[in-house]
């Protein structure tokens, strides 16, 4: 009786061992999994504070100066059309002249301005749509083209601009697995062109393959991406319910992948973030179409930038 109840025991035993085994195993997996996901998006934000805060980020830009048709001297005086910072640049450097849709640059007094390295007293500038911008330098200084519709201006930048030496950090959402939300497809044929606005009043038209079809708490929502050049992923635009509160107030920008052969992919939306125009003046950022405003509030991602005047 003794053996018997002696091996009964250890038979409950074992089974007890064996079924508790089972039991954690999907446990364990997914918190592994989770651990996972949560150093992803850790890693995600890093990179993202990274980009925004190098000398040649977003929050190093200190104007934007649209050109007239002609010429436009430029240097520290105020009498100058571009004004440079007083403490980086001397009265009058030189001149941009706009004529036939062609911003050529003349530096006066030998000024060692530089482009690639080389100093450089007269040339043609290419703008940020093409695909090699011309970037000049001078000091901390440094300023490009950008071509927005018919207009022409010079975006100026400095590596040591008190945005960057004030900047206040970056705010999330407690990161949530919960939004990352699978995506269902659905292809308009043939592809259209959707108008994207921007704050500078104007539009421009954008290439969107299809719909993005998704549901949270039990409601249907769509969003339409915009196929970028030469980009690996599709890029969306959109705004919610928390915009103006929790969120920046004119929407929120977002990356996806394409979807795999079965139309699938998904929005991390853990990843979403705030457009330049939440940390300055000087950017020209494009608002969501009409189509991807969602009724809901979309609890991830980046929140309003608390040093944020814009």
């Amino acid at each position: 009786m003794i053996i018997k109840k002696y091996h009964s025991e250890i038979y409950f035993f074992l089974l007890l061992l064996v079924f508790s085994n089972f039991g954690c195993q999907p446990s364990d997996k997914s918190s592994a999994e989770q651990r996972e996901y949560v150093k992803e998006i850790e890693e995600w934000q890093q990179r993202r504070l990274k980009n925004l805060t190098k000398p040649d980020g977003w929050l190093s830009l200190i104007g934007l100066f649209w050109l007239k048709e002609g010429e436009n001297r430029f240097g520290s005086s105020s009498a100058n059309p571009v004004r440079f910072p007083a403490e980086k640049a001397p009265a009058v450097m030189g001149s941009f002249t706009l004529q036939n849709d062609r911003v050529t640059v003349s530096i006066l007094n030998n000024l060692p301005v530089l482009h690639e390295g080389k100093p450089v007293q007269s040339m043609e500038m290419q703008n940020d749509l093409s695909e090699n911008p011309t970037i000049l330098n001078y000091g901390s200084l440094s300023w490009f083209v950008i071509k927005r519709g018919d207009k022409y201006g010079i975006r100026l930048r400095d590596s040591e601009s008190e945005t960057i030496k004030n900047f206040k950090g970056l705010d999330y959402f407690p990161i949530d697995p919960g939004w990352k939300i699978q995506a269902r497809f659905e292809p308009y044929s043939p592809a259209k062109k959707i108008s994207i606005p921007n704050v500078l009043g104007t539009e421009s038209e954008e290439t969107c393959p299809g719909a993005l079809v998704f549901e949270k708490n039990g409601q249907r929502f769509r969003l339409d991406p915009i196929l970028e050049d030469n980009a690996s992923q599709w890029f969306i635009i959109f705004s919610d319910e928390t915009n103006g509160k929790e969120t920046y107030g004119a929407g929120r920008f977002l990356y996806a992948d394409p979807p795999d052969q079965n139309g699938i992919t998904f929005l991390d939306f853990n990843k979403a973030y705030n457009p330049p125009c939440a940390f300055t003046p000087y950017a020209t950022c494009p608002l969501p179409p009409e189509q991807n405003y969602l009724n809901l509030m979309v609890t991830a991602g980046e929140k309003k930038y608390q040093g944020s005047n814009y």
